[in-house]
């Protein structure tokens, strides 16, 4: 018989002492600070470390004890027909897709980050209650904001109005704001380069915190932030901190991230667990639809989704229970609070000592090409053998455009048997000039090994013949002009196309090693030219440049009043020649 468990609302900012002492050296230098309380110090704005939801209020339901299974006919992890089962293990179809989407493009740009999906369906779990059980449209923005209590620093951090109410509806202050409750001031200004970590993860050219696509992305984004590994247990602890500094918060995610690895399926939208209908909270605010306050973005308290068991005692947060016959409320038994296992972290890493250089120190390529080879490093241990199974982050350092697969500037590779780790094949980009590669033992305190890379400028484009694409004889009549693309040429080197070469076109006198210039017969016009100047002969030109199939179309060619036979003389700067016989007859009846 399934038991029944308590709900309950707790605020983010509500952690103890002992934990967030607990807590200060893992959260140091990744995870943005817990919330304050009212008597810390007012702040008019939210500081760099403000947590991603204010740390604001969260559900604290744990997932049941039992494994996940999905009903008769359905296929875990959403795969197959839509279908209503248990509800703990059922995620709306929407959410869900967002939440897979969001994981897949990470791991397409950041795949050193290892994301999986149901850690943001964790979270979505514990910020929203899966946007209130799928209450989403068909673009996946919810059908009601879901708000949470105003960051007045009463129990929170205090952050007065930084968005003009655009995403809340407060002029005062902050409010966390949709499916994975993000505060404004992070959406808009508080991501990398202080852009803010709002995304477009559906396409509408819309960055909107109340679409599950969109927040999803950005929730995963930030997750990903500083080159975390998120299968190392303390960068998916940092990352789950810096939402809300709380261990109870981490707690909280990281089981229902363990529940939801053994197993999920999909449920129609608006059919997931919704919020248990509980006033009269801690808090006296709670997370709602922002109906109740036009404006403010307030609701009523304890309006939180999801069910399971209460975290311990004093959590248990029993319900009124349904009137007897009398219109008198019959309590409703409390259960025995069972014990509440804590998600199995992943094995220890490799007792892992040093890192050590394989190869090549210096690597160099050339602009517009990859690297022929790789940094690659050898994980030892304090024996001097090889240590497989360990992780190790390469990471682009110094100013280059040079990039990973994925236009990532780091990724997170595993040690095979031998212990040897090799960086992807790095694309050295445009920039010429000097970076390093830094080997770092993901979670180990070994130094890192810098590898010195070059990317030196691409050489210019050289062709050493030169040929007519035509053997037609170029004929025009004295006073006129030659046909259009009446010349073109095609630029070879080693008998390969030559592409970007520079070509130089002048009239001649002869056709000697060094020849003169004509100051007769047929000539050009600078396309450059206006007013008078437009239609001045010009008889050399500088600045022409074959295209990517190594062909060049000269500009139409005029003719004075002077007939006969002229030379056209076009060379390369690597000594390549051709001339070309411009044939001008007279006028009939000259």
């Amino acid at each position: 018989m399934a038991a029944t468990f308590g709900r309950r609302l707790r605020r983010g900012a509500a952690s103890t002492a002992v934990a967030a002492l607990a807590l200060a050296a893992l959260t140091a230098s990744q995870a943005p600070g817990a919330a304050g309380s009212a008597a810390d110090k007012e702040r008019d704005k939210a500081p760099a470390d403000t947590p991603i939801d204010g740390g604001s209020t969260y559900y604290t339901d744990l997932p049941p004890l039992n494994s996940p299974v999905a009903p008769d006919g359905s296929k875990g992890g959403g795969a197959g027909p839509v279908v209503t089962g248990p509800a703990e293990a059922g995620i709306p179809a929407t959410v869900l897709a967002a939440y897979k989407k969001a994981a897949t493009r990470i791991d397409a740009s950041d795949p050193g980050c290892r994301l999986p999906w149901q850690l943001l369906a964790a979270i979505g779990k514990v910020e929203s209650g899966q946007a209130r059980g799928g209450s989403v449209d068909a673009e996946g923005t919810t059908l009601k904001p879901i708000l949470g209590p105003q960051l007045n620093g009463n129990g929170f951090a205090r952050i007065t109005d930084t968005d003009n109410g655009r995403y809340d509806g407060d002029l005062t202050h902050d409010r966390a704001v949709g499916p994975m409750q993000f505060i404004p001031s992070t959406w808009s200004k508080g991501g990398p380069d202080g852009a803010g970590w709002g995304a477009d993860g559906n396409g509408d050219g819309k960055k909107d915190p109340n679409n599950i696509f969109d927040a999803a992305l950005a929730a995963g984004r930030y997750l990903c932030a500083g080159g975390r590994d998120l299968t190392v247990q303390s960068d998916l602890d940092r990352a789950v901190l810096g939402y809300n500094n709380s261990a109870d918060y981490l707690r909280t995610v990281l089981s229902w991230y363990a529940y939801y690895r053994k197993g999920t399926h999909e449920v129609p939208d608006g059919k997931g667990v919704l919020p248990a209908q509980r006033h009269g909270s801690e808090s006296g605010a709670g997370r709602g639809d922002g109906a109740a306050h036009p404006g403010k973005g307030g609701s009523t308290a304890g309006d939180k989704p999801g069910s399971g068991r209460p975290t311990g005692p004093g959590d248990q947060g029993g319900s009124h229970g349904s009137p007897d016959d009398n219109g008198t409320p019959t309590p409703t038994p409390t259960p025995t609070p069972p014990s509440t296992p804590r998600p199995t972290p992943p094995a220890e890493p490799a007792p892992l000592t040093a890192l050590e250089r394989v190869g090549d120190k210096d690597l160099t390529a050339t602009a517009g090409t990859e690297f022929d080879a790789s940094p690659q490093v050898r994980a030892e241990d304090a024996k001097g053998k090889p240590v497989a199974n360990a992780p190790v982050r390469f990471t682009v350092v110094g100013g280059t455009d040079a990039r990973f697969p994925g236009d990532a500037t780091g990724v997170t590779v595993t040690t095979g048997k031998d212990g040897l780790a090799a960086a992807p094949t790095l694309r050295a980009g445009s920039t010429a000039g000097s970076f390093t590669i830094r080997a770092t033992a993901v979670g180990r305190s070994v130094p890192a090994v810098d590898f010195a890379m070059r990317v030196e400028a691409a050489p210019a484009p050289r062709a050493d013949v030169l040929a007519r694409t035509s053997d037609k004889e170029l004929t025009a009549t004295a006073g006129g002009a030659f046909e259009d693309d009446a010349v073109e040429v095609k630029a070879t080197y080693q008998g390969k196309i030559a592409a970007g070469v520079a070509v130089t076109a002048t009239m001649v006198t002869d056709d000697t090693d060094k020849p003169v210039e004509n100051d007769k017969g047929p000539y050009f016009k600078d396309p450059e030219a206006t007013g008078e100047d437009a239609d001045k002969p010009v008889r050399t030109l500088g600045t022409l440049t074959t295209d990517a199939k190594g062909l060049l179309k000269l500009p139409k060619i005029y003719t004075d009043d002077r007939s006969g036979t002229f030379l056209l003389r076009l060379t390369t700067a690597e000594g390549a020649v051709l001339t070309v016989e411009l044939h001008v007859t007279a006028p009939t009846g000259a």
